[in-house]
């Protein structure tokens, strides 16, 4: 496969991203590296190697779930600096122009 400027500026498009001529050659040319040792890598006879599941053997050992108590809202709230009777007050993060 060949890498073109076509190849990249589509790519930089689907990326959100702009390069100057410098970066784009640049970018071209790791590109190219990349595919070459994809290929490089196609070479391989993998048909005898099974396919790696895990990067080892360890097996997960997972905790039993317990209910255990929760907070009380009045404890909770308690130490809130900001607050209503049932809610903890925060600031707006999210702008919402309608």
């Amino acid at each position: 496969m060949e890498v073109t400027d076509k190849l990249v500026d589509n790519l930089a498009h689907l990326a959100r991203l702009q390069f100057n001529d410098q970066e784009k050659a640049e970018i071209k040319k790791d590109l190219q590296k990349m595919i070459a040792f994809v290929d490089k890598l196609n070479e391989l006879d993998t048909s005898n190697v099974s396919p790696l599941l895990h990067m080892s053997d360890n097996v997960n050992m997972l905790r039993k779930d317990e209910v255990k108590g929760s907070v009380e809202r009045n404890e909770a709230l308690s130490n809130a600096p900001e607050k209503t009777d049932k809610y903890f007050k925060v600031p707006k993060v999210i702008n919402n122009p309608q």
